[in-house]
């Protein structure tokens, strides 16, 4: 197989070493015998799918970041070891598809430079590895995080124009070589099925956008009110969650809703405490080393105003934020105690902000009784009613009747024949999609998703028209003025059509130069073939 015009016996050599493990120069008399076989084929098909599975994996990784910070909070319950597993699932993942687009790389500047593709058993033996680490990785999500299946078809409508920009783009680059391969190849059949399977593959995407559907197509003026902020514990990347600094924190950050979770003390004192356990928002393991393991409820008032509820944010780090906040914002996180439920009625009262809380555990055997004293502490504390958005479910039509103006929040859809009419609903983002929220938006139904973190998972929401999301990054998502993009339908459709139409043409030029390419070389070849013949006749002679 000669090389091609302007491929250099050093440039081939450079490319057969990582890929073949050997030193094998660029003399003919060195390759005698180097072929690209049908074996060496379906490896480099392998290597192709094996690069296709883990860009897959790394737009999953890319996505599920969003909800990240639930997985590290779940490795701490089952271990009590905190890390932020995010870095080392990016870490892995660059990785793996670092290495398959090194190969595939390689494979390609091989085959246009007319070179064998013999990649080397130990490649093999990280390929395999690297499907089995992949697959492991998607089974994994499947069984324990099966809600992110619904993340990614969310992110595909965030997504799914630019994918299809992209899939074109590479699908594109891929002619070159994909037309050096079937001008050299001499098998007629396997020249037919490879083209007519990139055909198909090109007729698909150029087509795909008339499957692609997203919120954020449509024109300036379409474009829902922003929606409102809610902040998850308050403002936890910027404080310890659920502290009164959380909280204040939150309103510098305009959120409209401090979102909390509440629990009532052994004395009957309601406190803001999202875990059943003390153990990874306190010093509880130092204060109180054999009552640790104990439920939050466990613990009298007294012993929970001995604990430490902001050390923990400053040593363990939940978020990359954590490093640059100010001296004095560390300061005052270090002082930070556990608080309750009156003090943050005041702080929200003074602020002007509402209050949403869940009341924990709703499996207490005096559940009811925590119902009732939280009830009596909203009522004498002088906020406003109207400011308090009540959650749990147990004992609703008690709070209904003790309290009448307070607000009540969902944590399910409508149904049908409902007794008396759903007003807010507060679930998880990939409960809802984009349809459902522009109905409930019409009925004038209040619609919060939670957790919302990343800005393309607020933009999309936006677009949708929800009411309000509840997030950990209220930093972040308050200085977002619009959403990420905007397209009218007009000039998606332009898009589409100018992408369709380049693509085509590049295509057919890559094929026609590759034709002239491989015309050239076979007189080239045909004089050597009839010189060696002629050599080999006088030496027999």
């Amino acid at each position: 197989m000669a090389d091609p015009a302007g491929c250099c016996s050093t440039c081939a050599t450079c490319l057969l070493c990582p890929y073949s493990c050997q030193w094998i120069t660029a003399k003919k008399e060195k390759r005698k015998g180097l072929r690209t076989t049908k074996y060496d084929c379906s490896w480099f098909l392998f290597l192709f799918c094996i690069f296709l599975f883990t860009l897959v994996w790394l737009y999953f990784a890319i996505i599920i970041l969003n909800d990240f910070h639930n997985f590290n909070e779940f490795i701490f319950r089952q271990k009590k070891l905190w890390l932020d597993w995010s870095l080392v699932l990016l870490i892995a993942t660059a990785v793996l598809i670092s290495y398959s687009s090194v190969l595939l790389v390689l494979a390609l500047c091989l085959q246009l430079c007319g070179q064998p593709l013999k990649l080397h058993w130990v490649h093999k033996v990280l390929l395999v590895l690297t499907v089995l680490v992949v697959a492991a990785a998607f089974t994994g999500l499947g069984i324990k995080w099966a809600e992110e299946w619904k993340s990614a078809w969310i992110s595909l409508q965030a997504t799914g124009p630019f994918l299809h920009i992209g899939a074109v783009g590479g699908m594109t680059l891929l002619a070159w070589p994909l037309a050096s391969f079937i001008y050299r190849t001499r098998s007629t059949g396997l020249r037919v099925l490879v083209l007519l399977l990139y055909c198909a593959a090109m007729i698909a995407l150029y087509l795909a956008p008339l499957g692609i559907t997203s919120p954020c197509i449509m024109e300036e003026n379409q474009l829902p009110p922003k929606p409102a902020l809610v902040g998850h514990r308050g403002a936890p990347m910027l404080a310890p969650e659920n502290t009164l600094m959380s909280l204040h924190k939150a309103v510098d950050c305009d959120v409209q809703v401090f979102e909390t979770d509440v629990m009532v003390s052994a004395d009957g004192v309601p406190f803001l405490m999202h875990d059943e356990e003390l153990t990874r928002t306190t010093n509880v393991q130092t204060v109180f080393p054999e009552r640790a393991a104990l439920n939050s409820t466990a613990f009298n008032w007294t012993d929970l105003q001995q604990l430490d509820a902001g050390s923990w944010f400053l040593e363990r780090r939940p978020f990359p934020t954590v490093q640059s906040l100010s001296p004095d914002d560390r300061q005052e996180a270090a002082e930070q105690r556990i608080p309750s439920l009156e003090q943050a009625l005041e702080a929200a009262k003074h602020s002007n902000i509402s209050i949403m809380f869940d009341l924990r555990p709703e499996n207490h055997s005096d559940y009811q009784n925590f119902v009732n004293v939280t009830l009596g502490v909203i009522l004498q504390s002088g906020i406003p009613l109207q400011q308090v958005l009540w959650l749990p479910d147990g004992f609703r039509e008690d709070v209904k009747q003790q309290a009448p103006g307070v607000q009540h929040v969902y944590g399910r859809k409508r149904v049908e024949n409902e007794k008396e009419p759903v007003l807010h609903v507060n679930l998880p983002y990939q409960d809802m999609s984009s349809e459902e929220i522009r109905q409930y938006r019409q009925d004038n139904i209040s619609v919060n998703l939670y957790v919302v973190n990343q800005p393309w998972l607020f933009s999309v929401l936006w677009c949708s028209g929800v009411s309000s999301v509840t997030t950990n990054a209220c930093q972040v998502l308050k200085e977002m003025e619009h959403p990420i993009w905007l397209l009218p339908s007009s000039t998606y459709f332009m898009i589409w059509i100018v992408v369709d139409c380049v693509s085509f043409l590049i295509i057919i030029w890559a094929f026609v130069l590759m034709k002239k390419c491989s015309r050239r070389r076979r007189p080239a070849e045909s004089e050597t073939d009839v010189l060696l013949t002629k050599i080999n006749s006088l030496m027999q002679e």
